[in-house]
């Protein structure tokens, strides 16, 4: 493994960030993985009953309305309706499909499933970083990370999907470690039919799919955590790395990618297809075009928020549309090809640049990357003390300072627009902020290693 080349800081024990008392004391009480997650679902059905308390009680909602168009929209697909004829609804039919409980069973049904759906990333985080040998007090931290993390355990028990997707995410790179191709095509075809943007991942997991770790009948060789890294392997992959993607690029149609596209091809248009014949163009506008040409001109964190506002009545040019989409399709580009076979990184860096640069920017996305966030943490040489606690001021800091004008927009009913995007693009260079640093500190760690070669192995043995 080699160190990121984007900065020439000396290499630290992978969590420096970490006293040595804490992981200690962790490793006394012998708790597992099996005692955090009865914790953090016990906390989680307590906030879901809070939250029918407060709902009933309160002027402030704790439900998301978001959860009250699923609700809406499974309650009319129950009837034998189209979910679509709940207005706002933009999604799969399967979400409405699996919350028909919520008029069955109980309205919480929905809550219940995606808080279930939030603990099950947390087995897949700890499932994966065992599968990179990382040591167990290491991954329990890392689980720690997300299971216990205030804007994700929030987003499952207030009634918001994307704990589902977040599962999904992770049980396809999980599948990719262990080598079952077909089963992660399967996942990834369903999961960018049930949430568009998980496309941005197509690039990266072709790149992945290379016949030097992928061949038919041998099972990819994972590259394994180690709290020292080798200088002379660290200086050997460094040439190696780009022969690698060169080689990627030129055996695009190897047997596994040609698989992995057909299968999640067949998959997304069967869904798409199935979905097409029974509600029509309204499905296919509502849950999927929407999503590619949505102009939201309502307030909210992307840079781009204040100009739609301002020419939301006239029709956007062709330019201008490719120009808001030039900076994200380029940051994407670069970060896929330098980070590609470390692949959870890739992903991290992808996702969290996707959704600083997109046109619509909510705090529910956040979840996206947050998921993704602990399989990066063993690999990180930052310091908690002075790093790390800087990028989380700085991230949460530009954050509350966007909140503030927010807040007297909306319930003040101020004139505060320009102030609002100045507060944007500051997040924005927030989120650039802490990109550069995690990848400053960040352990280049590909997850394959190469397979021998028959030839070169038969060769070796009659020497």
């Amino acid at each position: 493994m080699k160190k990121s080349h984007f900065c020439d800081a000396e290499p630290a024990p992978a969590f420096s960030n970490l006293p040595s008392v804490s992981l200690s004391q962790l490793a006394m009480i012998s708790i597992n993985i099996r005692s955090l997650l009865w914790l953090s679902a016990i906390f989680r059905a307590i906030l879901i009953v809070y939250g029918e308390w407060q709902d009933s009680h309160m002027e402030v909602r704790y439900t998301d309305v978001d959860y009250l168009v699923f609700s809406d929209a499974a309650s009319l697909m129950a009837s034998g309706d189209s979910p679509y004829k709940r207005t706002t609804y933009r999604y799969s039919p399967l979400l409405a499909f699996f919350l028909i409980p919520n008029s069955i069973i109980h309205r919480s049904w929905g809550k219940f499933l995606f808080s279930a759906s939030d603990l099950l990333v947390g087995v897949f985080i700890h499932s994966i970083l065992k599968l990179r040998k990382v040591p167990e007090d290491l991954c329990m931290y890392s689980a720690v990370v997300w299971l216990f993390n205030p804007f994700t355990f929030t987003i499952g028990t207030r009634g918001n999907c994307e704990p589902i997707v977040c599962a999904m995410i992770l049980w396809i790179i999980i599948c990719l470690l262990k080598g079952n191709v077909l089963q992660a095509a399967f996942w990834y075809g369903l999961v960018v039919h049930f949430r568009i943007y998980p496309i941005i991942y197509v690039l990266p997991i072709i790149l992945i799919l290379d016949p030097l770790f992928f061949r038919s009948g041998l099972k990819p060789r994972l590259q394994n955590w180690s709290s020292r890294q080798d200088k002379t392997l660290r200086s050997s992959n460094k040439v190696t790395d780009q022969y690698d993607l060169w080689k990627a690029l030129k055996t695009v149609f190897s047997k596994e990618r040609v698989m992995f596209g057909l299968v999640s091809g067949a998959v997304f248009l069967s869904c798409t297809g199935l979905f097409f014949y029974l509600y029509g163009w309204e499905f296919l506008h509502e849950a999927l075009l929407y999503h590619l040409t949505r102009t939201d001109p309502r307030h909210n964190f992307s840079i781009y928020f204040y100009h739609i506002y301002l020419h939301y009545e006239h029709e956007f040019l062709m330019v201008e549309k490719l120009i808001s989409f030039l900076p994200q399709f380029i940051v994407q580009l670069v970060l896929i090809f330098r980070f590609a076979q470390d692949l959870p990184f890739c992903l991290f860096m992808q996702t969290v640049a996707f959704v600083a640069f997109n046109k619509v920017v909510t705090a529910q996305y956040f979840v996206w990357f947050f998921c993704l966030l602990p399989l990066i943490l063993p690999w990180s040489n930052m310091k908690l003390k002075w790093e790390g606690l800087s990028c989380i001021l700085v991230w949460i800091g530009a954050q509350l300072h966007w909140l503030m004008w927010g807040y007297l927009l909306e319930f003040k009913g101020k004139n505060v627009f320009l102030q609002l995007w100045l507060a944007g693009l500051l997040f924005l260079a927030a989120n650039t902020f802490v990109l550069i640093m995690i990848t400053c500190r960040h352990t280049y760690s590909p997850v394959f290693q190469r397979l021998e070669h028959p030839t070169l192995k038969n060769a070796e043995k009659n020497n």
